[in-house]
């Protein structure tokens, strides 16, 4: 005779003839209050779970491997600020974060580690060169390691901007500067300052920053639709100008200042999308801004996911896929 063992949750049934048969449940359909060491196999996902007694983690490797969609955006570079020297002189506008993409087959129990970096400060005042942004990556047992170099800072006047993901945006001045150098695969070169006061505009994912002889414009981010919707990332910094305000690039990118015009301020590129900060002009109304943090978003078959994370993401759902969503660093079991 089979012995049957029964509960709110389901049944388990030992059997000398069939073995062991453990309740079942889905994801959503979780025992209420589990007790440590509960154990079940959730249709939801294909596994065998237990409950720790705060989470519940699957047992083991059993349901193999599967493919996950990445996408790494690094922190973008603080805006520079020029200084007031007898002639208004521009601050480069900060570079994007790295932007990376990648698909990868992960094992089910693999804990995936998102690492999310902090967008660079902008410069402290006339004269001084922005921060560079925080780098971004995944890691996890097995899997290729992918990190999103930081945004480069944008510089002060007369001084080259800095290398990153996407290069920082040289400054103007009698020794106007090259804009920093790129990362190739992941962004694009800063622009070059002008004489005249105009600094270039800090890389994009997609484009250079613009000079400062020309537009000053941030460089164009990159489009990713990993959420299901497409979103642009990565945008460069504008940079500070003595004749206007120059646009961040698409994708997050901040706005440049205009001298001394207190309608007129450096904006900061935007959260989560790894945009540079705006450079500023001279300090005071017109100082330069930070760089945008970044983000890491994964993307994984809504039958296979786990549930199992730290560091609160957001959880999102785009047709047979669960979306999650790193704005802070965490961790995800596959």
């Amino acid at each position: 005779m089979p012995l049957i063992l029964s509960g709110a949750s389901g049944s388990s049934t030992l059997d000398s003839t069939t073995g062991l048969s453990i309740a079942t449940w889905t994801t959503a359909g979780r025992p209420a209050s589990p007790v440590t060491g509960q154990m079940g196999y959730n249709t939801s996902i294909g596994a065998i779970e237990v409950y720790t007694g705060t989470e519940w983690v699957v047992v083991g490797d059993q349901s193999g491997t599967y493919s996950v969609d990445f996408l790494v955006v690094a922190g973008g570079g603080g805006g520079g600020c020029g200084t007031n020297a007898g002639n208004v002189e521009g601050g480069g506008g900060g570079g994007a974060g790295g932007f990376r993409t990648s698909t990868q087959s992960v094992s089910s129990g693999t804990v995936i580690t998102a690492t999310v970096g902090a967008g660079g400060a902008a410069a402290t005042g006339a004269g001084t060169n922005g921060a560079s942004g925080v780098a971004s990556s995944i890691s996890g047992t097995g899997l290729t390691t992918i990190s999103s170099t930081a945004g480069g800072a944008g510089s002060r006047d007369g001084v080259a901007g800095s290398s990153g993901g996407s290069g920082g945006g040289g400054g103007a001045g009698t020794g106007a500067a090259a804009g920093g150098a790129g990362t190739s695969g992941q962004g694009s070169n800063g622009g070059a300052g002008s004489g005249g006061g105009n600094a270039g505009g800090g890389g994009g994912a997609s484009a250079v920053g613009g000079t400062g002889a020309g537009s000053c414009t941030g460089g164009a981010g990159s489009s990713s639709s990993i959420t299901g919707s497409a979103i642009t990332y990565a945008g460069g910094g504008g940079g500070g100008a003595a004749n206007y305000a120059n646009a961040g690039g698409s994708g997050g990118g901040g706005t440049g200042a205009r001298q001394n015009t207190s309608t007129s301020v450096a904006t900061a590129g935007t959260a989560n999308l790894g945009g540079g900060g705006g450079g500023g002009a001279v300090g005071g109304t017109s100082a330069a801004a930070a760089g945008g943090s970044g983000v890491v978003i994964l993307s994984v078959p809504t039958a296979k996911y786990s549930s199992t994370t730290t560091g609160s993401p957001t959880i999102t759902t785009s047709g047979s896929n669960t979306i999650i969503k790193f704005t802070a660093s965490g961790t995800y079991t596959a």
